[in-house]
C-alpha cells in the first residue's frame, strides 16, 4: 500500500522508457483497471527502470548530509565508454507486491555498468547501500502496487495470463538519471540531481 506519511528518501540511478513503452504499458493498466481499480496504478511519469539504488530509501536521508558531486564524478568514471542502453520489454511477471514489466537487455552494457558502479563505489567512503537489499539484475519497470485484496482475483488472473508475453516495446536508453527519490519514485516527489549521457 502507498503510505502517504511515507518519509523515506533515497538516490538512485535510472533510466525511463520511452514513449511508445509507456504507451503501451498504460494500455496494459487500462485493461486490468476495469477489473480493479483499487490497485495502485503507477503514473506513466512516474515508471522507471532501476540502472542501480546508491542510497536505500529510508528515513532520515537528507541530501545535505552527502558530496553531490563526489557522486557525479564516480557515476561519471563509471560510464565511459558504456554506450546507448538497449532493453527490450517482454511480458508480465508478479509477485505479491507487484505487477511488472518485464526487462531484457540487448547486450550486456546495463550489468557492465553494474558492475563498474559496484567497483567504483566499493572504493570511496560515500555512503551508499548497493545491493544493501538484493543484488539488481533485471531491467523490470513497475506497472501495478497491490494495496489491497483482489476483487476478483480470477478475472485480475486471467488478464495476467494474457499479458504473459506481450510486446511492450524496444528502446536505446541514452540518458541516465541521478535522483533524489521516495519508494515509490513518484513523479510529485523525485529530484533529478543530474543527466549523464550514455
Amino acid at each position: 500500500m502507498i503510505d502517504k506519511k511515507d518519509n523515506r528518501r533515497g538516490l538512485t540511478l535510472l533510466l525511463r522508457p520511452a514513449d511508445d513503452i509507456k504507451d503501451n504499458i498504460s494500455r496494459f493498466q487500462e485493461e486490468i483497471k476495469d477489473i480493479d481499480g483499487e490497485q495502485y496504478y503507477q503514473p506513466a511519469a512516474d515508471l522507471h527502470i532501476t540502472a542501480l539504488p546508491v542510497i536505500t530509501c529510508y528515513n532520515g536521508f537528507d541530501l545535505a548530509d552527502v558530496s553531490l558531486p563526489d557522486y557525479v564524478q564516480v557515476i561519471s568514471e563509471s560510464i565511459t565508454a558504456i554506450g546507448k542502453i538497449g532493453l527490450v520489454f517482454k511480458g508480465i511477471t508478479a509477485s505479491r507486491e507487484a505487477v511488472m514489466i518485464q526487462g531484457f537487455p540487448m547486450d550486456n552494457s546495463l550489468d557492465t555498468l553494474r558492475e563498474r558502479l559496484r567497483k567504483n563505489f566499493g572504493r570511496t567512503e560515500l555512503q551508499q547501500s548497493i545491493d544493501a537489499r538484493y543484488p539488481l539484475s533485471t531491467a523490470h519497470i513497475t506497472s501495478i502496487r497491490f494495496r489491497k485484496a483482489l476483487k476478483s482475483p480470477d478475472r485480475f488472473a486471467a488478464m495476467l495470463q494474457k499479458h504473459r508475453k506481450s510486446d511492450f516495446g524496444k528502446m536505446q536508453a541514452a540518458l541516465l538519471e541521478l535522483v533524489y527519490n521516495d519508494w515509490y519514485q513518484k513523479d510529485t516527489v523525485i529530484e533529478t540531481l543530474h543527466r549523464f549521457m550514455l
